[in-house]
């Protein structure tokens, strides 16, 4: 006997009753993950620290335009 359950049968089964370990924390706000989705720029500021990349991601031309020139004597 093959049963098959699809998607629709998992979200109704999610929905019907309460997980053991599910907690109100699910039901709480969560701050956005996708960063197509972070529309603040402090947001994403705090996103990329915490991710350790460069943003807003310069090149290389903007990096070395940056630069200090050397004093030459």
């Amino acid at each position: 006997m093959n049963i098959e359950r699809g998607r629709a049968w998992r979200r109704f089964k999610s929905q019907s009753k309460p997980r053991k370990n599910s907690s109100s924390s699910s039901q709480k706000w969560k701050p956005e993950k996708n960063w197509k989705f972070m529309y603040l720029r402090s947001e994403k500021l705090a996103r990329a620290k915490q991710l350790g990349i460069e943003y807003p991601r310069r090149t290389i031309r903007q990096v070395l335009d940056n630069e200090q020139p050397l004093n030459e004597i």
